[in-house]
């Protein structure tokens, strides 16, 4: 199996690891959009006392947001950075994520089907190969478990709203957060889904007001959208 590692991408965020928890520094948007993914997780899945994964977890956001909800969170990521900053956040907040610097794969590999939830939110348009990390997400749940998935849609209009508009104009993401020939259009993930063994449930898209800092899922998977799958018994 290839090493499923953009080395660039992880250098980015290494870049910025620092930031994670400021919320009203560069990650702004995820700490305005994070309480509605963990919701919507736990409105779909309810997660308390399931054994949860957070592929991709960056600095522990979404980890820290299902954990408060019951969940028993273990948390991956590729950039060291990224688990320092969380394991000392949760130290900090005196809550119990078991992060781990690892990838999808090596954990699959390791430990199949043991979780009930993987969510892998802002992640697979930042991996050279994305049907493969969906792949061993879809190995590391247990048969019938919930799998979350989030990107950006692939258009012309992502490309002015997700780099133009919030990289460019309104500054709410640093520039070169995103490539947008990397973006996944939604028949893309399902596919992807649908060859690891997940059926698609539900998908929705997210609006993020960059004037107000507001956001809200909506049926609109124009830009940022989620999907919700569940994995073949």
């Amino acid at each position: 199996m290839t090493q499923n590692i953009d080395q660039n991408e992880v250098n980015k965020f290494a870049d910025i690891a620092e930031k994670w928890w400021d919320p009203t520094g560069d990650f702004k948007p995820l700490h305005v959009i994070n309480p509605l993914r963990a919701n919507y997780i736990n409105n779909k899945s309810p997660v308390d006392g399931l054994k949860v994964l957070d592929v991709g977890c960056g600095g522990g956001l979404l980890a820290e947001a299902l954990n408060s909800k019951g969940a028993e969170v273990t948390a991956i990521d590729v950039t060291e950075a990224n688990i320092e900053v969380a394991k000392l956040h949760a130290q900090k907040m005196q809550v119990k994520i078991d992060y781990r610097l690892v990838t999808a794969e090596e954990l699959a590999q390791k430990e199949s089907q043991s979780f009930d939830v993987v969510s892998c939110l802002e992640v697979i348009e930042h991996v050279p190969d994305p049907g493969q990390l969906i792949k061993a997400c879809s190995d590391l749940l247990k048969p019938d478990g919930q799998m979350f998935l989030s990107t950006l849609n692939r258009n012309p209009r992502s490309f002015i709203t997700a780099i133009v508009g919030a990289e460019y104009i309104f500054n709410i993401l640093p520039k070169g957060t995103h490539e947008w020939a990397k973006f996944i259009k939604p028949s893309e993930l399902e596919g992807f889904m649908r060859d690891a063994g997940i059926k698609l449930i539900e998908s929705k898209g997210m609006f993020y007001n960059p004037i107000f800092h507001t956001a809200n899922l909506n049926n609109d998977l124009g830009v940022n959208y989620m999907m919700h799958g569940s994995k073949n018994a």
